[in-house]
C-alpha cells in the first residue's frame, strides 16, 4: 500500500500560522508525510524574503516534515504568473515527483486561493489528489472569484478558516457544496504567541498607542500612491484626535519609504511620537506581546482579530471611495471591505456611521455575493432579492451599484414603476436606437 503525502501550501505567514493551529488541532488525518511548500508571490520575488525567511517561522518548522520552495522548482518563472500547457501537466507531475521524492505516493493538497495560481497550478498537476482550502483572511467570505474548473472544484473537501466574524457563514466554494470549518481560536493564538517569542528585536510598544496599518493598495490599482498617502496620514490625524499621543505605523512590505516620510511630517505638525515599524512582521505579533491602544487601518484582515481574537479597539478609514472604486464589481476585496465598513467603527466618528445590525449580517453578504457572483449562486436571488427590499438605505447602498442592481432586476436599481424595463426587449430596442442616433446628431 502507497504512503500518503499530504502538501500544505502558503504564501504567507498568516497562513502558515493558520494552518500550524489547524494541525495542533487535529483538523487533518495523520499523513505519512507532511510538507510545507512556500509561494513567494511578491512582484519581485528575489528581492522579498519568502515566508520561510521571515521573522518568527521557526516555530512553524517542527510542525512539517520538509520545508520546500516552488519558485525553485519553478524558476525562472513567477508563481502567480506560470501555468503549465495542458499536454505538458504529466511531464510536470512527474518532475515534481522526482524532485520531492514522493515516488507512487497518495498526494493531498491543503492550499489557499485555490482561484488562482500557484495553488490552482499545484492543483493541476497533481490531477487526483484531494483538496482541503484554508482561508488565510477575509476572502473566505464572500463568492468565489470565478468560476474553477469542476475537475478542481469537485475535489474540494472542506474549508478550513478562522472565526474573524463570529456567526458569519463564508460563501467561498459553496457552489460545490463545500462545508467550512473553523480552525480553534485558541489554537491560533497559542500559535501567535510562540511565533512572538521566537521574534528577538520586536519593538514593545508604547503604552496607549495607535497602530497604523498600511496595505499599500496602489499595488492593486485601487487607489494612486499619492491617494494610499493620503489615506495614512487620516490615520494619523484621527488617532491623534482620539487623544494618543504616540503613534505607530507598520507599512506593507512592498511598500515605498515615502510614506512613513510624509506620515512622520504629520506627526510632527500634531506634535505626537511616531515609530516605523521597520521589520516584515505580522501585526499579530504585537497584538500578542505589546497591545495597542486603538488599531486603525482601512480593511485590513488584522482590524478582524485584533477585535475579536485579542479584544482591542479598533477603527476604520476610507472604506467608503474604497467600495466605489473597487473594479470589476466582482473584484475579491469587495467583501472584505464590506465586512470592515460595515462592522468596524469610524475613526471619525461620524454619524450615520453605526455598525451593521449583527443579526442581518449574514443576509448582507449573501445579498452582496449574489450580485458579484450571479452565474455562481442563482440559488440565492430570493435572498438578495429579500434582502435588499427591507435593509436597503442609506448606511447599505454604497454596498451595492445602482447599475448593477438594475442589471440583475434586483430591488434598488431602477424606480419601481419602470421595473419591467431591463427584461423588456422592445424598450431595450428604442434605447439603442436613441442612442445611436444622437452618436449619428454628434458626428
Amino acid at each position: 500500500m502507497s504512503r500518503t503525502t499530504r502538501i500544505y501550501c502558503a504564501s504567507t505567514l498568516y497562513g502558515a500560522a493558520t494552518l500550524a493551529a489547524a494541525l495542533d488541532s487535529d483538523c487533518f488525518p495523520e499523513a505519512d508525510r507532511e510538507l510545507l511548500l512556500v509561494f513567494n508571490t511578491s512582484a519581485i520575488p528575489e528581492t522579498t524574503p519568502a515566508l520561510d525567511e521571515m521573522p518568527g517561522f521557526e516555530p512553524l518548522r517542527g510542525h512539517f516534515d520538509a520545508v520546500l520552495s516552488w519558485n525553485e522548482a519553478i524558476r525562472p518563472f513567477h508563481p502567480g504568473a506560470w501555468v503549465p500547457r495542458p499536454d505538458d501537466v504529466p511531464i510536470f507531475e512527474r518532475y515534481l515527483r522526482l524532485l520531492w521524492g514522493l515516488g507512487e505516493d497518495r498526494v493531498e493538497l491543503v492550499v489557499e486561493s485555490l482561484q488562482v495560481a500557484p495553488a490552482q497550478t499545484v492543483a493541476q498537476l497533481f490531477t487526483d489528489a484531494p483538496i482541503d482550502v484554508y482561508a488565510d483572511g477575509l476572502m473566505s467570505y464572500g463568492p468565489t472569484r470565478n468560476k474553477l474548473d469542476p475537475l478542481i472544484g469537485t475535489r474540494v473537501r472542506r474549508l478550513l478558516h478562522l472565526d474573524l466574524v463570529p456567526g458569519l457563514t463564508p460563501m467561498l466554494l459553496t457552489e460545490f457544496g463545500v462545508q467550512a470549518q473553523v480552525v480553534p481560536t485558541a489554537a491560533f493564538l497559542k500559535t501567535m504567541t510562540e511565533l512572538s517569542a521566537a521574534v528577538t528585536d520586536l519593538p514593545v510598544l508604547p503604552d496607549g498607542s495607535a497602530l497604523l496599518l498600511g496595505q499599500y493598495l496602489s499595488a492593486l490599482d485601487i487607489l494612486t500612491p499619492q491617494e494610499e498617502e493620503d489615506l495614512h496620514v487620516r490615520m494619523a490625524r484621527g488617532a491623534a484626535e482620539r487623544g494618543h499621543r504616540s503613534i505607530v505605523f507598520k507599512p506593507h512590505p512592498s511598500a515605498p519609504a515615502r510614506y512613513s516620510r510624509a506620515l512622520e511630517a504629520e506627526a510632527e505638525k500634531l506634535g505626537v511620537e511616531f515609530t516605523v515599524l521597520d521589520i516584515p512582521v505580522l501585526a499579530e505579533l504585537l497584538f500578542a506581546q505589546s497591545p495597542p491602544g486603538l488599531v486603525v487601518g482601512c480593511f485590513s484582515t488584522a482590524l478582524f482579530t485584533a477585535s475579536a481574537f485579542y479584544g482591542l479597539p479598533v477603527a476604520r478609514v476610507g472604506t467608503e471611495p474604497l467600495l466605489e472604486r473597487l473594479t470589476p464589481y466582482q473584484n475579491s476585496n469587495r467583501v472584505p471591505a464590506v465586512l470592515a465598513d460595515a462592522l468596524v467603527p469610524d475613526l471619525a466618528g461620524r454619524k450615520g456611521e453605526d455598525p451593521v445590525p449583527g443579526d442581518t449580517l449574514n443576509d448582507l453578504v449573501t445579498a452582496v455575493g449574489f450580485t458579484m457572483q450571479p452565474q455562481l449562486h442563482p440559488d440565492r436571488r430570493a435572498e438578495a432579492e429579500r434582502y435588499l427590499s427591507r435593509h436597503l438605505g442609506p448606511r447599505t447602498l454604497r454596498y451595492f451599484k445602482r447599475k448593477r442592481l438594475t442589471s440583475l432586476g434586483l430591488p434598488g436599481g431602477i424606480p419601481e414603476r419602470l421595473a419591467f424595463l431591463p427584461r423588456n426587449a422592445t424598450a431595450r430596442r428604442v434605447v439603442r436606437r436613441a442612442r445611436a442616433l444622437r452618436k449619428a446628431v454628434r458626428r
